[in-house]
């Protein structure tokens, strides 16, 4: 119920309009006191059923402001709340489209982007970015301090040799496969963390067309990291990770030395038989190792019994390493 002070207004207003011919126009003002107007629907989109009729304004009689700049708090009818999307103070034709926080997402163009965050990002980026430099400091110093791994390096005095094949020691294996290699297998590796020298032989008996055994040889002067955890793994464990073979710790040859073997003949003519020699001293590694193997088409049907390979393994091992250090 409007009171005294409204019903004054009403009735000025009615004189006005009275005179004016504008009682629509007034009418339309009051409505806007609730709910603003519909904005324009576009021409490719299906005219959607308003919540209430209004009025048409008459001609020549430009539109009344509303007195509200934001959408109707009343909660809007049921199942008609995404139906039509709501736009506040939209301008007259040719004018433009200010953004509106407040409404969904419209076919009249995107919202505007929301603001930047607070300073409480910005913090956190420049926090990382500090500890990814001290962490890298620390590190830069801690390689400074303890120097390059070269200079702990435990080499003793070793050299890896460019042609391991003329290095190498294995005059107790000549006096059974008397026949020399022409064209053994080599390569050498020169490195600032590794130095390298390996060689493959082939071993002939008297009479042999082929290969009855072979040779490997194989040194290496790690300058960078120190070997001795690896190896020991490795090698002592060498039986863990491949079944059927012996392995047997070496004394007397480097730091740690191990055998590893295995012998599948079983007193045939088919199978083969095997066996290296692992040593380290200090970061040198050095490897020598025997293989042969047996069948109907070898003309070798008798090879050296494994206990004796293993006596030459450590025979020229022992040689090769004196000569290699010296």
């Amino acid at each position: 119920m409007p009171n005294v002070t409204d019903r004054a207004q009403m009735s000025a207003d009615h004189n006005y309009a009275g005179r004016r011919g504008t009682w629509p126009s007034t009418l339309y003002y009051l409505r806007g006191m609730s709910t603003p107007p519909q904005p324009p629907q576009p021409a490719d989109q299906p005219a959607q059923q308003p919540p209430y009729q209004q009025p048409a304004a008459q001609a020549g009689v430009p539109s009344q402001p509303t007195a509200y700049p934001y959408p109707n708090p009343q909660s809007p009818p049921a199942g008609a709340f995404y139906a039509q999307p709501t736009l506040v103070g939209q301008p007259g034709p040719g004018g433009p489209q200010p953004g509106n926080p407040y409404a969904q997402a419209t076919p009249f163009g995107p919202l505007p982007p929301a603001p930047a965050a607070g300073g409480g990002a910005g913090r956190a980026v420049l926090w990382a970015a500090v500890g990814a430099v001290v962490a890298s400091a620390a590190w830069a110093a801690g390689v400074f301090l303890v120097g390059g791994a070269g200079d702990s390096a435990e080499l003793r005095g070793y050299s890896a040799p460019s042609n391991m094949c003329s290095s190498a020691d294995y005059s107790s294996f000549k006096d059974e496969y008397t026949e020399e290699d022409s064209s053994p297998t080599r390569t050498s590796l020169k490195d600032a963390a590794l130095d390298e020298g390996y060689c493959s032989l082939s071993l002939k008996k008297p009479g042999s067309s082929y290969a009855d055994a072979y040779l490997t040889v194989q040194l290496d002067l790690h300058k960078k990291t120190d070997p001795g955890p690896e190896f020991t793994a490795t090698w002592k464990k060498y039986g863990d990770s491949h079944k059927g073979y012996d392995v047997d710790p070496v004394e007397g040859i480097g730091d740690e030395a191990y055998l590893v073997s295995q012998d599948t003949t079983n007193g045939s003519s088919s199978g083969s038989r095997y066996a290296t020699l692992a040593v380290r001293d200090g970061w040198v590694t050095y490897l020598m190792s025997y293989s042969t193997y047996l069948s109907s088409y070898d003309d070798d049907k008798d090879p050296p019994a494994l206990t004796d390979v293993t006596d030459w393994l450590k025979t020229d091992t022992k040689a090769t390493l004196r000569e290699l250090r010296s």
